[in-house]
């Protein structure tokens, strides 16, 4: 599959794309500062511009990856959600991350929520995990709103993570656990409805 050929998902809020070279500042912005302390950075930047060649690479090696997330009234990027397998990773990983200044807005909840459904109804993955830093509360936070529960027994990348199990494609299909995180996705959308009790994405 070529990287032209990345299929686009769109959601109320959000359009998925995959990652183009226009898309690089904010990427670059983000691995060169402290947010991403837990993602392997802060990086330098030879090694930023060789993570983002491998986020439009790993499409065209692994037939997935992650997409770039853009704001659906504006097209201006917010972060990037999607698939990650890497060599020396256990299994196939759903991953995210949000622009720093972007955070708080359920977009990574919103993007991840479309893009594992893509994985489970079209690309027929059967089950996935998420590889989290233990210090990483916002995204273990996100991982369990997902539906994701810490799997003991799942190899870890290199025993400094922890790795979270998301639901199975049946588990999904049932419809109380999709229609739990669609409500809350939705109240993101209206300004007058916010639960109590939600973290930042």
């Amino acid at each position: 599959m070529g990287h032209r050929d990345i299929p686009v998902l769109e959601t109320e809020r959000l359009v998925l794309r995959g990652p183009e070279p226009q898309d690089y500042p904010n990427f670059k912005a983000t691995f060169a500062s402290y947010r991403s302390r837990f993602m392997g950075g802060p990086l330098n930047p030879y090694e930023i511009w060789m993570l983002y060649a491998a986020e439009i690479g790993h499409w065209e090696i692994r037939g997935f990856g992650m997409w770039m997330i853009h704001l659906r009234e504006t097209g201006e990027t917010l972060g990037m959600a999607g698939g990650w397998f890497p060599p020396k990773w256990p299994e196939r990983e759903i991953a995210w991350f949000i622009w720093p200044e972007k955070t708080g807005h359920g977009f990574a909840l919103e993007a991840t929520h479309r893009a594992r459904r893509y994985f489970y109804d079209v690309a027929g993955w059967e089950t996935a995990v998420s590889y989290l830093d233990p210090k990483d509360l916002d995204s273990i936070r996100l991982a369990e709103r997902l539906g994701a529960v810490k799997d003991k027994e799942a190899a870890s990348v290199d025993g400094n993570d922890v790795v979270y199990r998301h639901p199975s494609p049946a588990r999904l299909r049932d419809g109380q656990l999709r229609d739990g995180i669609e409500m809350e996705i939705r109240s993101y959308h209206d300004p007058l409805f916010r639960p109590k009790g939600y973290a930042i994405d």
